[in-house]
């Protein structure tokens, strides 16, 4: 029962924080590129590598944490349901070459930010 608490409060934290970035596809633009979802993607995927690499040196990631971090927030928080649901608006929209560019963003620039968060994990 504890396990499924701290996923579920995680989750509920991520989702809310998800929601409040998503406003940013109001309000900034880039092309048609639905920002705040990128946004939220590569800021938990920066998230979940530092973890990650803090994990795998250090005890102060602890079954506890992970399971409210790294499964509840970053599950919560990150989008890939919300992004496959853009691309395929865009695709239906006629505008393949943002679903190219919205999608190769997402995936280097997440790649990047997983990396770039393990790294930043080592130097503390």
């Amino acid at each position: 029962m504890k396990e499924l608490l701290l996923v579920g409060f995680g989750g509920f934290i991520g989702s809310i924080a998800r929601f409040l970035f998503s406003r940013l596809n109001l309000s900034w633009h880039f092309l048609s590129v639905p920002m705040g979802t990128l946004t939220v993607n590569v800021l938990g995927s920066l998230i979940i590598g530092f973890l990650v690499g803090l994990s795998m040196r250090s005890t102060l990631i602890t079954n506890d944490i992970r399971l409210f971090l790294m499964v509840g927030f970053c599950g919560g928080f990150t989008t890939f349901s919300s992004f496959t649901s853009e691309n395929l608006t865009l695709l239906q929209s006629g505008q393949v070459g943002i679903v190219l560019l919205y999608t190769g963003a997402s995936i280097v620039l997440g790649f990047l930010s997983v990396y770039l968060g393990y790294v930043l994990s080592n130097i503390i």
